[in-house]
């Protein structure tokens, strides 16, 4: 029996309950920082009068996550032993990126329209950012190795749901708690948080992996190049590796397109940063949960490429309901509040099940020993062209129009499904 699953009355494997409770610690962690630069920010931009095209380039921010494969063959191959391979990077990443979350307490947000106030705020999210993008490096190898491939759609499950709760606390629930606590205050209180969430992996006994024992045994290590040609080469070797290539590099564009204009508009429609904080980012976020658990469920009776194919196409159909809710508000002058906030209820629901198919498929073309630099690479092929949808998607709002903008996203998302259909003619061969 292998040391990440446990055997049930019935026969069963199934994952043990303390494994999916790290990792939904871990992932928590990085979702309260990653809430508030994702779901809040634009909002308080927004409603402190910094412009669309600002607030589409503040995307910027997130390129640690975009690049984090240039270090990823560091974290998996440098660590100490005592400590654990995953643990020497996660326990200092974390510990970083609560000091930096309480020194956010200090700004005004008022003050955040001056260029003098707003590059500093930018600069502090930025290294946030970068230790949240390692974090996940090593928080990713320690998935990959802990969970059999049977298990990986819960794994993946448990990966988003905490995640997702994290942006719920960190996105809708901050925007709620303005009001009341406080700018410093709510900064205090995320930072006890992750505090908090450092704990299980604070305590865990990470066990000797395999593979490192046979590199403890020949004392063999390869060196940072060898790494960097090893990872880069095996993802281009075949077709169907090129092909895989190709359905990561698409996947977030149509989504940077639309995600990071929503708050915008439901500014611009009225709403106050604490309904946007109750019914979109928590409402959302919620549904989000819904998505992962539903996902990880089909899972058990579909391939990797009906779940890839059928979440995506759900996804792309759903993004086209904040052209309807846009379009209503032009129309009538006045927002709907079923449709704006189903819209971005069931946006949440299907994007949700689009990743957990993704990150799924992408733990199996991770190997053990590259765990980390592997996952990390495809996430980041992922995420790369997902910004640059991110950066034109303010320019394109500002020139198109709400409507426009949401339409020309959802039709994106349908032609971005032909990758999927080309990966699975290859994975056949």
């Amino acid at each position: 029996m292998s040391i990440n699953t446990v055997h049930s009355a019935d026969g069963q494997r199934h994952p043990p309950v303390y494994t999916l409770g790290l990792l939904l610690s871990l992932y928590l962690a990085q979702g309260f920082p990653a809430g508030f630069m994702t779901q809040a920010l634009p909002a308080i931009l927004r409603q402190y009068n910094v412009s669309l095209g600002l607030i589409g380039l503040s995307g910027m921010l997130l390129l640690p996550w975009a690049f984090k494969f240039l270090w990823a063959p560091v974290v998996d191959g440098y660590y100490s032993p005592q400590v654990g391979q995953s643990r020497s990077w996660i326990l200092p990443t974390q510990l970083g990126a609560a000091a930096l979350v309480a020194t956010l307490a200090l700004f005004d947000p008022v003050r955040l329209v001056e260029p003098a106030v707003l590059l500093p705020f930018f600069g502090l999210l930025l290294a946030i950012n970068l230790l949240g993008a390692t974090q996940d490096v090593a928080s990713d190898g320690l998935a990959v190795r802990m969970l059999d491939r049977s298990f990986r759609h819960w794994g993946n499950a448990v990966q988003v749901v905490g995640y997702r709760t994290g942006l719920i606390v960190g996105g809708g629930g901050l925007l709620l708690m303005l009001g009341t606590l406080g700018w410093p205050l709510v900064f205090v209180c995320m930072t006890g948080l992750i505090l908090l969430n450092t704990l299980p992996v604070w305590r865990f006994k990470e066990p000797v992996w395999p593979h490192v024992q046979a590199t403890a045994i020949t004392q063999h290590r390869p060196s940072l190049w060898s790494r960097f040609y090893t990872q880069f080469g095996y993802f281009w070797h075949s077709t169907q590796m090129r092909a895989w290539l190709g359905v990561l590099l698409v996947f977030k564009i149509a989504d940077g397109l639309s995600s990071s204009m929503v708050k915008p508009m439901m500014v611009d429609m009225g709403y106050t940063l604490e309904q946007i904080g109750l019914l979109a980012s928590i409402l959302g976020s919620a549904a989000s949960l819904l998505g992962a658990v539903l996902a990880a469920w089909l899972m058990r009776y579909m391939s990797r490429f009906a779940a890839l194919l059928s979440f995506n196409a759900f996804q792309a159909v759903c993004t086209g309901l904040y052209a309807w809710a846009a379009w209503h508000f032009a129309q009538q002058g006045v927002a709907s509040t079923w449709l704006v906030y189903g819209a971005n209820a069931i946006e949440h629901l299907a994007a949700s099940m689009a990743l957990v198919a993704l990150l799924t498929t992408a733990m199996d073309y991770a190997r053990p020993e590259r765990a980390g630099s592997d996952f990390t690479f495809q996430v980041c092929m992922m995420t790369l062209f997902g910004g640059t949808g991110h950066l034109v998607s303010g320019y394109m709002a500002e020139s198109l129009e709400y409507t426009t903008h949401f339409m020309i996203s959802a039709v994106v998302g349908v032609l971005l499904l032909m990758p999927i259909w080309l990966w699975k003619r290859q994975s056949c061969h």
